[in-house]
């Protein structure tokens, strides 16, 4: 636990008490819903929630709800309704066990086999489409889900989906079924280095690890003979568009990166500004206790800099124009600097969650992949920019916010001319 955490629990209670959610993440419902969240079971969970320590149970409370039902239907017959259940069972039971930061607490394995027997049911109820992959790596293991569509599948595109640094593998089994299977697509959510069952197996995140993982399951997804090698690109969220955009600078077998949210700037916004629990859960993933260290030897050298210079396969991001986690002149510094082909979408008024247009981006995002895999947008030069306004239209040709009146902050044209 940080000094800032311990210090101001209480002010993140009484969030959480007077504002639910939302208080935290602004709209993040509208995120939640793309990765399997029923909103009725979300209003559920907070219902019951008063304070941050109420949380592992709530979750744990409706996921245990949604997975007895989901036996229910399954007994009876019904097995896309049990399927569906399970879904909803497994994301929650994710978050039970996410809310308890110590990977040989009793009560996080339990809700880790909770959530393992939900996807071990879902699979049998949709035909072994949905398969749990296992693959050593630097001494440890590291977990994903592999999602074929139906049928016969040979040679077809592929997709690796990234969590965010509170995300687990289990929270694109959604979006995998309605973004990608379902037009073909092989889709593996996977977990790296810090996360969920990986770094319950003890292998923690560190500078440069997680985009070595996302090799090994490169390497992986090469091997299958659903999969065509040379078309296999990568949809993250928050971190892992910043992990992606590692990746994909490291790794020339990324054949195309959409990020939205990702965390591209300085660290101490993320670390020190935002509210307290990112740091807590970061020091978690990378198994740091004392907070000195952390932000000694990992924190300073996160910033990807001129990194994302060495990406060179066609790119996508989308970033809120108030995203807590990296401000907006950041995230376009970030972007001036990057020599592929690219685009960028900035969503007026949006914070971190993207809540408000997670549907849109969800969809955008995969299908952007689908076409920039089939050889679209990868023309040298290529450099689209739009702000996207809050009342529907677009302002196509730049990205940035009108307010601004045509002025643009040194620190972006300081890395336009680098």
């Amino acid at each position: 636990m940080t000094v800032r955490s311990t210090g101001q629990s209480w002010a993140l209670d009484i969030a959480l008490a007077q504002g639910g959610f939302d208080a935290l993440h602004p709209q993040a419902k509208g995120t939640l819903e793309q990765l399997g969240h029923d909103h009725a079971d979300f209003d559920k969970v907070f219902a019951l929630v008063q304070s941050g320590a109420m949380l592992p149970k709530a979750w744990a409370t409706v996921a245990g709800q949604a997975e007895e039902r989901a036996a229910h239907h399954e007994r009876g017959g019904f097995a896309q309704t049990a399927a569906d259940l399970y879904v909803r069972a497994a994301v929650m039971w994710g978050r039970a066990q996410y809310s308890v930061f110590d990977a040989t607490d009793p009560r996080k394995l339990a809700f880790r086999e909770h959530a393992n027997h939900c996807v071990e049911r879902l699979g049998a109820l949709r035909d072994d489409r949905v398969r749990r992959v296992e693959l050593d790596f630097e001494g440890g293991r590291i977990y994903g889900l592999l999602h074929l569509p139906a049928g016969e599948v040979r040679n077809a595109p592929a997709v690796i989906l990234g969590p965010g640094m509170d995300m687990i593998k289990e929270d694109y089994i959604y979006a995998a079924e309605r973004y990608y299977t379902s037009r073909g697509i092989v889709a593996l959510s996977i977990e790296g280095p810090g996360q969920g069952e990986t770094r319950a197996g003890g292998l923690t995140v560190d500078l440069t690890n997680y985009e070595r993982a996302i090799s090994r399951y490169l390497d992986h997804l090469a091997s299958l003979p659903e999969v065509d090698p040379q078309r296999i690109g990568m949809f993250g969220i928050s971190m892992s568009g910043y992990w992606g955009s590692r990746a994909a600078a490291a790794d020339r077998r990324l054949a195309a990166l959409a990020a939205f949210e990702a965390v591209t700037g300085d660290f101490q916004t993320i670390f020190e500004q935002a509210q307290p629990t990112f740091k807590n859960n970061y020091m978690y993933m990378a198994g740091y206790t004392d907070e000195e260290a952390f932000d000694r030897e990992l924190v300073a050298r996160m910033p990807l800099g001129d990194l994302v210079q060495e990406i060179d396969c066609p790119v996508l991001y989308g970033i809120g124009e108030f995203d807590e986690l990296t401000r907006l002149e950041q995230a376009l510094a970030n972007y001036e600097r990057i020599r592929a082909p690219k685009e960028l979408r900035v969503y007026e008024n949006e914070f971190h969650p993207l809540g408000g247009v997670a549907a849109e981006i969800f969809r955008f995002g995969a299908e952007w992949i689908e076409r920039a895999l089939n050889g679209e947008f990868a023309e040298a030069g290529r450099d689209v920019r739009h702000y996207v306004h809050h009342d529907g239209r677009t302002t196509d040709g730049t990205a940035n916010p009108t307010w601004w009146l045509g002025a643009v902050p040194a620190q972006i044209t300081a890395a336009r001319r680098a």
